[in-house]
This record gives structure tokens, C-alpha cells and sequence, in this order.
């Protein structure tokens, strides 16, 4: 991935060190899969961080698969 990952979904040096955020904030795409990790319902998520939507929390889920498929194309099996 080069540039910016996608419009929702942003790094902006600076802004969380640079890592992957939801675009106009502070939340770290590590932390909504974090929170969706430990359990926490996408309900939840919206509901404690009004800044969020929907369409983030997919973008991030989207993020975190195209990462991951690059990576795992990286490696030698």
C-alpha cells in the first residue's frame, strides 16, 4: 500500500506516529480491531466513540484483510 490506505482510513505523520487512523481522528485502526478482539460489539464501539460510523469500523476490518493478504504474500513458505 502506498500513500494514503484509503479515504476513510488515514496516516497522517505526526497524528498517532504516523499510524493507520480513522480519517479525522485519533483512532488507530489497531484499536478498533482491539476493542473488536476483546469482544466488544460494533454497537458498543459506535455508541462510546461518537466519531465513528459504521462504514469506519468496515473500512478498518478492510484495512486489516488487505494488510494482511499483502503480508502473507511477502512471506516464504
Amino acid at each position: 500500500m502506498t500513500g494514503q490506505p484509503s479515504p476513510l482510513i488515514t496516516c497522517t505523520p505526526g497524528v498517532r506516529s504516523g499510524k493507520a487512523c480513522v480519517a479525522g481522528t485519533r483512532i488507530a485502526v489497531y484499536d478498533v480491531l482491539e476493542y473488536l478482539a476483546s469482544g466488544m460489539s460494533q454497537d458498543d464501539l459506535l455508541a462510546d466513540f461518537p466519531d465513528l460510523r459504521t462504514e469506519h469500523i468496515q473500512a478498518v476490518l478492510r484495512y486489516a484483510a488487505e494488510r494482511e493478504k499483502r503480508i502473507s504474500g511477502l512471506t516464504v513458505a
